[in-house]
């Protein structure tokens, strides 16, 4: 069964989404990461991968989380394809999966992210609402991800708060 938070979590990862030349603190004041997701078409396509979950509904949690959104650059990145096939009914468990791999529960700005990278010799391994491990590290002052797979993402716009957590755009989507 699903619980709250896992759906607070979701709706945490769906804003993430807002790419990092349109992320601006000053527009995102107030409003949760759902509401900083649907106003910017750079993340498009993870809103319509949301909708496809049918993760929509929960993308208004109180959270907190810490969401590392990919933009839609970083989807076209994927092998073409990749997010067509996403979207079909039939693949909502694992689109479900990809989306809750992007979003750590509690609010988790860079500044901790780097204190918790430096204080376990290098890296810090992240606990997903998916229930998989994504691992930080750093590259030179840059946030890395490194997923599962050994894929890698880089933070590109840090620190984005919203009324529900914070959000982190990322280069690369990640992958369970």
């Amino acid at each position: 069964m699903r619980t709250p938070a896992f759906f607070a979590a979701l709706a945490g990862l769906t804003l993430a989404a807002t790419p990092a030349a349109a992320l601006d603190h000053h527009m995102t004041t107030g409003k949760t990461v759902v509401e900083v997701a649907t106003g910017n078409s750079d993340f498009s396509t993870l809103v319509a991968a949301v909708k496809a979950a049918d993760l929509a509904t929960t993308l208004s949690g109180k959270g907190p989380f810490t969401v590392f959104a990919p933009t839609n650059a970083a989807f076209a990145k994927l092998p073409a394809g990749t997010v067509d096939t996403l979207l079909q009914p039939a693949n909502k468990a694992t689109l479900t999966s990809v989306l809750t791999y992007h979003v750590v529960p509690g609010r988790v700005n860079a500044a901790q992210l780097t204190k918790l990278i430096r204080d376990g010799g290098g890296t810090a391994t992240l606990t997903t609402v998916q229930g998989g491990q994504l691992k930080a590290s750093l590259m030179g002052d840059r946030i890395m991800l490194t997923d599962a797979k050994g894929g890698m993402a880089h933070v590109v716009t840090a620190n984005v708060n919203a009324s529900n957590g914070v959000i982190h755009a990322i280069d690369a989507v990640v992958m369970p």
